[in-house]
């Protein structure tokens, strides 16, 4: 059918490094130059950071004035505009100056600062930039964490879909080209690889997420990781309806059966390069379950109508799993991971699953359905049980948008988490707060217990109030004790309104943090393990 053919979607900016000025750039059409606030002890006012120089003699303008006319603080994200009709002798092309505000100079600054001339250079062919290249006060040398920082809040301050018979509204600037400090092109193009990895993880979780779900169901989500396997090396097993009903899959199939797609459970596995599968058995193996609900109407409990519109990205963890698969390999990860996404769409018909139904998990577990629109918890459940009883993880994670009650007790910028483990709970705490995406951690009180107790099976699946410990509380039951974090991100799920590197839309939150935290060494490091 037609109308369920994605058009195509614009791509993310190119990145690249040089070894000169900005205003040297041959073919960049915007040159964009970082602007600081003064140091305390001096007289109010901003500084121009590297690069600003070359221009000023390349243009014959005092930028420093232009800056101050237009009442520049240096503050992150600020932008004005300076029109340059006729181009620049070692530049022709050049039609535009932009001074940015970088604030501190911190990586979350230079992040912020690359989103805002990101949505200033759009429909652009190429930019020339300095932004990185500006230290913190304190640090003699910008770090590879100020250029991801950029890199990624350039890319995601980019992002946009569309379905539009016109084609897109506006399209990312083309390319970026980076100036680096003389001599250290070749040192930092490793950073900037895994720069764009990482920042390319978080626009694939956010185009998986946006897609409507007319085109994405659970078998369209399959096919994806299928070719994600494909370019990436992975491994890959997708079950089927049949399989996942023979093989026990209670909460999958239950929660899938009331849709015209069926369910799915998708598999994908990630060995290190160069480590042979026998040798691979030795490391450390991770397993991330992702939940892959393609579209929830709440089920026979259904959703109020403004509660259901944005329910498209409700296979968000399902899509920072993907999409953390994908890159493992460009960040380096040097442990054996296993992503797993259940995915299935919770809809409603004469199959669906009623409230008071009672569905038997993968391992034999059971769970008194009293709520279908709490349905996450069900798929989640059954890859979680299957991860700790077949696959020998030594650490498991899972990530979801799982509960309203996140988003009440953390409003929309920062994703909830619950860990057994305080050194699994420090690293994704830490990657995500270099990522860009914090974390905040919550107690699995298990005074609540009784509130996920049933009479008819082994739990209920809605404990009610408080709603997102009472949900982290049942799916600890299916870890078999294993390390394991639950990373609750409704909170950040959907994106209101423009804020820095995040554009209005689902956010994909989560492929970031995670790839930070496992492009290090020893990701693992310091985790008890029974």
């Amino acid at each position: 059918m037609t109308d369920t053919v994605l058009p195509s979607q614009v791509s993310p900016p190119e990145f690249a490094l040089s070894e000169l000025p900005p205003a040297a750039i041959v073919g960049a059409d915007v040159v964009a130059v970082p602007v600081l606030p003064a140091p305390p002890a001096d007289e109010p006012g901003v500084l121009l950071g590297p690069g600003a120089a070359e221009l000023e003699d390349a243009l014959g303008i005092e930028l420093l004035d232009v800056a101050e006319l237009s009442r520049m603080t240096g503050a992150v994200g600020e932008v004005v505009e300076l029109p340059v009709p006729t181009g620049i002798a070692s530049n022709p092309a050049l039609r535009l100056v932009l001074l940015v505000g970088v604030g501190a100079a911190r990586p979350i600054d230079v992040r912020r600062a690359g989103a805002a001339l990101a949505r200033a250079a759009r429909d652009r062919d190429a930019v020339a930039t300095s932004l990185p290249a500006v230290a913190p006060d304190g640090a003699d040398v910008p770090g590879s964490e100020a250029l991801e920082a950029f890199v990624a809040g350039t890319m995601l301050g980019s992002f946009l879909f569309h379905w539009r018979s016109d084609g897109p509204g506006h399209r990312p600037v083309r390319q970026v080209v980076v100036a680096t400090a003389p001599g250290a092109l070749t040192s930092d193009q490793p950073a900037l690889a895994r720069a764009v990895a990482v920042g390319g993880a978080g626009w694939r979780s956010r185009m998986l997420a946006t897609v409507p779900s007319n085109l994405k169901n659970p078998a369209w989500l399959a096919a994806q990781a299928v070719s994600i396997a494909a370019a990436a090396g992975l491994e890959v097993r997708v079950w089927d309806e049949v399989e996942l009903e023979d093989e026990g899959f209670g909460g999958i199939v239950g929660v899938g059966r009331g849709s015209a797609t069926p369910p799915r459970l998708i598999r994908l596995d990630y060995r290190p390069d160069g480590v042979s599968a026998r040798a691979a058995k030795k490391l450390p193996h991770l397993v991330l379950v992702g939940k892959g609900i393609t579209f929830d109407t709440g089920g026979l409990s259904i959703k109020p109508g403004a509660s259901m519109a944005s329910m498209k990205r409700d296979m968000t963890g399902g899509a920072v799993v993907l999409a953390t698969m994908a890159a493992l390999a460009d960040v380096g990860c040097p442990i054996r991971v296993t992503g797993l996404v259940p995915a299935a769409e919770n809809a409603i018909s004469g199959s669906a699953i009623r409230p008071g139904d009672v569905l038997r998990h993968w391992g034999g577990r059971t769970t008194e359905v009293t709520n279908t629109d709490a349905e996450g918890r069900l798929v989640l459940a059954d890859a979680l049980a299957y991860a700790a009883a077949e696959l020998e993880p030594t650490v498991l994670v899972d990530v979801a948008t799982l509960t309203g009650a996140m988003k009440v007790a953390l409003g929309q910028q920062v994703g909830g988490f619950f860990a057994t483990d305080d050194a699994l709970a420090a690293s994704l705490s830490a990657a995500g707060e270099r990522a860009g995406e914090p974390l905040w951690r919550f107690p699995l009180f298990a005074g609540y217990e009784d509130r996920i107790a049933s009479k008819v099976a082994d739990a209920d699946n809605a404990g009610g109030s408080p709603g997102a410990i009472t949900a982290a509380l049942f799916l600890q039951h299916f870890t078999g004790g294993l390390p394991w974090a639950h990373l609750d991100i409704a909170s950040v799920g959907d994106v209101e309104k423009d804020l820095h590197e995040w554009t209005v839309g689902p956010s994909g939150f989560g492929a970031r943090l995670l790839l930070t935290w496992l492009g290090q060494d020893e990701p693992l490091a310091g985790i008890t393990h029974d």
